[in-house]
């Protein structure tokens, strides 16, 4: 039975509550949901603006996947959750632009998206992930 390893980086932010960025068991590597916020400073960044929001945040989730060995092209599934449907459409055209140049192949991966309340009123979106390392 393998262990159940805490993935934790500094290129990403810090857990604002009790769980880790990331945990790895086995080849599986599950990111917590992550949101715009800048690693360094720990602030919410670009209020109001989706698009920047959600490359920010998945600029966060590529860093958590990378700190547990795994690359971009081993994400296999995101889940976003959105504030706001009229969101959608603009998420949706940054998440496919930065996915795209981060997958190499043509397999991109699996995605759900969930219309909810997020836990801060400046996210406008939030991005989990799971990877299988190989």
């Amino acid at each position: 039975m393998s262990p159940k390893i805490a993935i934790r980086t500094d290129n990403a932010p810090a857990p604002a509550h009790t769980f880790s960025q990331g945990v790895r068991k086995g080849p599986f590597l599950q990111v917590s949901g992550q949101g715009p916020v800048d690693p360094a400073s720990n602030e919410y960044l670009y209020p109001g603006d989706v698009a920047a929001q959600t490359i920010r945040t998945l600029e966060n989730v590529k860093a958590i996947v990378e700190a547990g060995g795994a690359s971009f092209d081993d994400v296999v599934m995101l889940r976003v959750y959105l504030t706001k449907r009229e969101d959608f459409p603009i998420m949706n055209e940054a998440y496919g632009k930065f996915v795209s140049a981060h997958t190499e192949g043509e397999v991109l991966p699996s995605r759900t998206t969930v219309f909810t309340g997020l836990p801060r009123e400046e996210m406008l979106v939030e991005i989990d992930a799971v990877a299988i390392v190989e």
